[in-house]
């Protein structure tokens, strides 16, 4: 599981542990560069990142651990952290710290120190302990902690080559560290002291013999079994009793049940770092976070906080509504051009007619559309929310919101993979491993789809521009954007009411608790932002949806001009569809441009287009007026639409979501009900607003 390929056997492999919000990440790109690849540990839904540097004539391996608070392992991240450094043998860790808070930082350092000897301190974010006037006393904390110390400002490169420098010695033995040794109370120490001896000769310097019998006490299954898995210890208890052996020598000296637990420990370890950041760490001022404490006072208020993050989403979503226009239409110019080449060129090689419409009016079409509609917004909201993120303003959103996941027994972190979906399902999906419970999080991937992602805009927008807001004049677009943002508010209280009825019947549970940390807020780094919101999920999100939207235009052309008497395929199933399809306010072909739509939901509009006006290729009108015209030709009235955006909004997720959640889940029986709950809903809902409008005369 941990094995890190090397290109030479010279290589020394650093492990970078840290915290969530350290920067960690910031000092992994500084010093890897664009020499760096991602993926999964092998067996478990969590991220790694791994990349390389030289400095001095050696070559570096560096892993990025999880960001994790500690290493008691009481979530999957915290385990893969743990076993890495334990099992994976580094050279040496890094632990990078944040300047501003260190004392609760200092808790993770010195788990780590407790483990391996080859430890080299990064306290990061420098620069804004400075602005905060915090000073900290580097050289005292090393002789204090025992190992090098060194301080950064990874995002200007401050301080790196020092890092570098401390790292190499480390881990070549170039210095000779003395990491300090953290005391417990007298019963755990005359625990220790007893069952140490026991412990260090049967792990033979495999690890370390102190840390692991203070381990031993809390019984943890996970590290247990860890050691069993690369160390054949046999401590597993499932497969020999050696462990129940061992204890034995300590039980008639010692009550177990008095220091068998992790808060024991856990509390040595903060009194431990806040006597030694009373001696290190000295403030200019008390108010040292006066400021970002006066705009949390405002941000996460109980009266402003919801609606300010309701007009910054309103906010994001116009410009990215006004912002992608002119692009859009660029590129869809450009393709049209194109298209006219290829044709051209088809009829210059005398190509047969069905040859031309499979691969440039179904295939290339298909894709041209799907790019020029999704490429323009992603390139504006991905950057706008990932500068949202680099603010540290989406932990603030998850605050507000989270009392209201607790009331659905889900978790609060459900938030933050909520709004990864508002940029694409399948990233929501992915977004879900930071929820540590496995039944909450299976509850944030089924409820994912409820968030309308980027694919789903352009038809939301479309609808509610040439019907909901169409007789609003100069304030169109407004109109359009609290027509659009409606439609989301709903899709948060679906979500809560959906996982609120999960919790109650198939997934039943409490809520857990968990660590919601308030970064403090920083200046973001906008080449950065542009940079990583564009290569890491812009194009990421847009490569998956071209993939899976490929085939479908083949098969749509097909549909459209494979005729059975004097109707298509695609009339014949508009036809049998459209009874059902009256009863939730739509009609067939609405309903068949859903299902022909589910590799990619960019193409239900041009699917319904291409339907109406029974032309044999997917179609875009010059127009949202011609548009509206051709929608009310064929019977469309505000209950259409309406009806058309609540299915927008709750129905199967795409294909992309699909194979997304069959990965994330390893299982088809969550596919499909991922599939089934969206749908179902929809249909109850649309059924029910179409048959109340008709009870009540409204159309």
């Amino acid at each position: 599981m941990f094995e890190v390929k090397l290109d030479s056997p010279h290589d020394l492999v650093i492990a970078l542990a840290g915290n969530p919000n350290t920067g960690k990440s910031t000092v992994f790109n500084s010093l890897t560069g664009l020499k760096q690849h991602t993926g999964n540990w092998p067996g478990k839904t969590v991220t790694n990142a791994r990349g390389k540097y030289r400095h001095k004539g050696r070559s570096f391996v560096l892993v990025d651990l999880p960001g994790t608070y500690s290493l008691f392992a009481s979530s999957v991240e915290e385990e893969v952290a743990r076993d890495f450094i334990c099992f994976g043998r580094p050279h040496a860790t890094v632990v990078v710290l944040d300047a501003t808070c260190l004392e609760r930082n200092l808790n993770l350092a010195l788990q780590v120190i407790e483990i391996t000897e080859k430890v080299v301190v990064c306290v990061n974010l420098m620069d804004e302990a400075k602005r905060k006037k915090i000073k900290i006393d580097l050289a005292g904390l090393s002789v204090k902690l025992g190992v090098p110390v060194i301080g950064t400002n990874a995002r200007d490169g401050i301080g790196l080559a020092d890092l570098k420098d401390a790292v190499l010695k480390v881990a070549t033995g170039e210095i000779t560290v003395e990491p300090m040794r953290v005391e417990y109370d007298r019963n755990v120490e005359k625990a220790v002291e007893i069952l140490e001896p026991i412990v260090k000769e049967s792990v033979n310097g495999k690890i370390n013999s102190r840390w692991l019998s203070l381990r031993l006490f809390d019984g943890d299954r996970s590290l247990l079994k860890s050691l069993d898995h690369y160390l054949d210890l046999g401590f597993e208890p499932d497969k020999k009793e050696r462990l129940s052996d061992t204890l034995a020598s300590v039980r008639d000296v010692i009550n177990l049940e008095d220091i068998r637990t992790k808060d024991r420990l856990v509390e040595s370890i903060v009194n431990l770092a806040e006597d030694i950041c009373a001696e290190t760490v000295t403030y200019e001022t008390k108010q040292h976070n006066a400021l970002d404490r006066k705009i949390d006072s405002i941000l996460t208020s109980k009266a402003f906080g919801i609606p300010i993050m309701l007009v910054l989403l309103g906010m994001v979503f116009w410009i990215t509504v006004e912002g992608a226009n002119v692009p859009s239409a660029m590129l869809a110019r450009g393709f049209n051009y194109l298209e006219e080449q290829l044709t051209a060129l088809f009829m210059v090689w005398d190509s047969p007619v069905w040859l031309h419409g499979i691969l440039v009016l179904g295939i290339y079409k298909t894709l041209a559309w799907v790019v020029s509609v999704m490429l323009p917004p992603m390139a504006i909201f991905f950057p706008l929310f990932t500068l949202l993120e680099d603010l540290g303003y989406l932990p603030r959103v998850a605050f507000n919101l989270d009392s209201f996941f607790k009331r659905a027994c889900a978790h609060g972190k459900q938030v933050l993979t909520m709004c990864m979906g508002f940029g694409c399902n399948a990233a929501g999906i992915i977004a879900c491993r930071i929820i540590d419970s496995p039944r909450e999080r299976l509850i944030a991937i089924i409820t994912n789809n409820f968030v309308p992602c980027n694919g789903r805009f352009p038809t939301l927008i479309a609808i509610a521009s040439i019907f909901i807001a169409y007789n609003m004049g100069g304030f169109k677009s407004i109109g359009t954007v609290l027509s659009v943002l409606f439609v989301i508010v709903l899709g948060v209280f679906l979500t809560l009411a959906i996982s609120g009825i999960l919790s109650k019947t198939i997934l039943k549970g409490l809520p857990s608790s968990f660590t919601l940390e308030l970064p403090p807020y920083r200046k973001p780094q906008v080449g950065r932002i542009i940079v990583r919101s564009i290569f890491d999920r812009t194009l990421f999100v847009l490569g998956r949806a071209v993939v899976v939207a490929a085939p479908v235009g083949a098969v749509i052309w097909l549909m459209a001009n494979v005729t059975i008497g004097d109707l298509s395929i695609l009339n014949h199933g508009a036809s049998f569809l459209d009874p059902f399809a009256r009863l939730l306010g739509l009609d067939g072909f609405i309903l068949m441009a859903f299902i022909l739509g589910l590799p990619a939901n960019e193409i239900v509009i041009p699917i319904l287009i291409m339907s109406y006006m029974s032309q044999g290729a997917m179609l875009e009108l010059e127009s949202f007026e011609s548009m509206r015209q051709l929608f009310v030709e064929n019977g469309w009235t505000w209950l259409t639409a309406v009806c058309t955006m609540l299915f927008v909004l709750n129905h199967w997720p795409c294909a992309t979501t699909l194979l997304t959640i069959r990965k994330e889940t390893q299982s088809l029986k969550w596919t499909v009900i991922s599939f089934l709950v969206p749908t179902v809903t929809g249909v109850i809902i649309c059924y029910t607003v179409a048959q109340l409008a008709y009870l009540l005369g409204l159309v």
